[in-house]
């Protein structure tokens, strides 16, 4: 009996320890469910996340590649080759029976091939451009969706505000028009301002739901499990379009790769007339086993064979090649062309960004005027609820303020926080899209990183 109760006893401080251990971790996944994550981890995580800059990378892996490859080949290779009959070899086959055979080649001189090489090294750093390019971009969208994310958040919570203030604001309409106050039209106005600050909200609801999944999206993270940290967001820098600055990085590398197409047409036109020197060794390890070579021989077939030399080529007539250097050709003036299109339309974005971006600026300025008056206006009315408004009874004194306009007043002020606020997220954007068409992507990105 007493052992049954200690097993018993024993059984249930292990269910409690487990249950313990259990409620732990729930409790720590809870916590960690909705955290608050920097900047600069997300854009990290955007990045490394990121199929655009794991394609990016791989294009360059292969540039190195293709680098590799066109050096390699003055690079002395070495083959090696064996063989045996199947059956007895009878009367003369044309060349003598070996075991195995060792071949060292390589090209000793090849003019086209210095342009194959100069062609793959500027290829390497078009790739390498383009990798940055898409960092960049990478960056640049992950920041604005955080961006965008905080400041949907920050006016999520003013929303909420705004619907209870407008809330109770129907709630004094109701009573002002029940006891005659008020006409029943000003009840049905608080009522439709109180729809459509609902209506609002909900919005701004389905736009954070939206930004949560694209944030999401980027970082790789479950849904819901980044919550911004404001304290994280530097302050953008101010950059002017009209100032000279260092190109973007795509563009850079559009020029690199046309450059590159252009040395590439050019080795493959020289290839068609320029000769070109290998050097080649081989050795043969021949066998008289299962042959009756030596019947042919003045003497007998030596075992051991070697023989080097420099061959020349020398294009007399090769069609192929002219068709291949026409086909480079095309394809070098083709990016020739994309690099100055993609220069032009950055161009044309900056003086659009530019003229854009001023308009921003004086709107954001004008919304921050608006609600710092509609603050002063708030803090009026509750001065003058609390003390009066200090003209006295006489009949030219300004009426005393109800709760009613408290509540207009504090609708009024969240509104236009809401639309300051968003007027600043309009020329952050507008600000960062500037950056990365000038080239100070970095500028950015230090000031990220540095928070």
């Amino acid at each position: 009996m007493i052992g049954i109760q200690h097993v018993t006893i024993a059984n249930n401080s292990r269910a409690a320890v487990l249950c313990l251990l259990t409620g732990l971790l729930l409790t720590g996944a809870a916590t960690t469910m909705h955290a608050q994550v920097s900047l600069s981890t997300v854009v990290d995580l955007a990045r490394r996340n990121s199929p655009v800059v794991r394609i990016a990378e791989a294009d360059l892996n292969k540039s190195k590649a293709v680098l590799s490859e066109t050096r390699d080949v003055l690079i002395p290779s070495l083959l090696f080759g064996t063989g045996l009959p199947v059956f007895p070899e009878v009367g003369f086959t044309g060349s003598p029976p070996s075991l195995w055979t060792a071949t060292v080649q390589s090209v000793v001189f090849s003019l086209p091939q210095k342009r194959y090489i100069d062609a793959s090294r500027a290829g390497l750093e078009a790739a390498a451009f383009r990798l940055k390019d898409a960092r960049e971009q990478v960056a640049l969208d992950a920041s604005t969706a955080y961006i965008e994310l905080d400041t949907v958040d920050r006016e999520l919570g003013a929303a909420h505000q705004q619907e209870s203030f407008a809330e109770r604001l129907v709630a004094i309409e109701q009573e002002r028009t029940e006891a005659g106050v008020d006409p029943l039209r000003e009840l049905l106005q608080a009522k439709l301002s109180a729809a459509e600050i609902k209506l609002k909200r909900q919005h701004l609801d389905s736009r954070s739901g939206t930004l949560a999944n694209q944030v999401a999206a980027l970082t790789g993270l479950p849904v819901g499990s980044i919550l911004p940290d404001h304290a994280s967001i530097p302050e953008i820098p101010l950059v002017h379009g009209d100032k000279a600055a260092p190109s973007r990085i795509g563009v850079r590398a559009a020029h690199v790769l046309a450059r590159s197409r252009l040395l590439q047409a050019k080795g493959d036109q020289e290839a068609s007339y320029m000769p070109q020197l290998n050097f080649v060794a081989q050795y043969n390890r021949n066998t008289t086993i299962l042959n009756n070579v030596n019947f042919y021989f003045k003497n007998p077939l030596p075992p051991n064979n070697f023989s080097s030399g420099i061959s020349v080529q020398i294009p007399i007539f090769d069609m192929g090649h002219r068709s291949k250097a026409k086909e480079s050709a095309a394809d070098a003036l083709r990016a020739t062309v994309e690099a100055e299109q993609a220069e032009n339309q950055n161009e044309i974005e900056i003086a659009e960004l530019t003229g854009t971006l001023r308009e921003l600026d004086t709107q954001a300025e004008i919304a921050s005027l608006k609600q710092q008056i509609a603050a002063e206006e708030l803090q009026t009315v509750l001065t003058q609820l609390e003390l009066g408004n200090g003209g006295g009874a006489s009949s030219n004194s300004p009426p005393q303020l109800s709760p009613k306009s408290e509540q207009l007043a504090r609708i009024d002020e969240r509104q236009k926080f809401q639309e300051a606020t968003d007027a600043g997220f309009d020329l952050a954007k507008a600000r960062l899209s500037l950056l990365r068409a000038l080239g100070h992507m970095d500028d950015w990105l230090h000031e990220v990183r540095a928070k």
